[in-house]
């Protein structure tokens, strides 16, 4: 259980990470920068952590897979980015396919 709340950590890192990347405007803005490092460092340091438990593979394919989600969402909602329907059809088989990993697979956890 805590692996995985390890991998929700890094998932927010990673997250908070990659939208201030656009805001640090190619790392000439101190603060956003300082976010992306920050971010990145504590993404990397928790997957770490995570991995003392749950396979790579699977690990890999929740961080990934939950990360591009968020940050499609991020993009549409915050910076106004276009999500047409299949943009929205793949986020949908993406938190399928890591529900389907979570529920399923042996190494998911249980």
């Amino acid at each position: 259980m805590q692996s995985w709340l390890f991998l929700g950590g890094a998932i927010v890192c990673e997250v908070l990470a990659t939208s201030a990347l656009k805001a640090s405007e190619g790392f000439s803005r101190i603060w956003p920068s300082v976010v992306v490092v920050l971010g990145y460092a504590g993404a990397f340091y928790l997957l770490s952590l995570t991995l003392k438990t749950i396979p790579i593979g699977i690990a890999y394919a929740v961080w990934s897979g939950v990360g591009v989600a968020l940050i499609s969402l991020i993009g549409w909602f915050f910076l106004g980015q276009a999500l047409d329907k299949p943009g929205l059809v793949g986020i949908a088989l993406i938190i399928a396919g890591v529900a389907v990993i979570n529920l399923f697979s042996g190494a998911g956890g249980h």
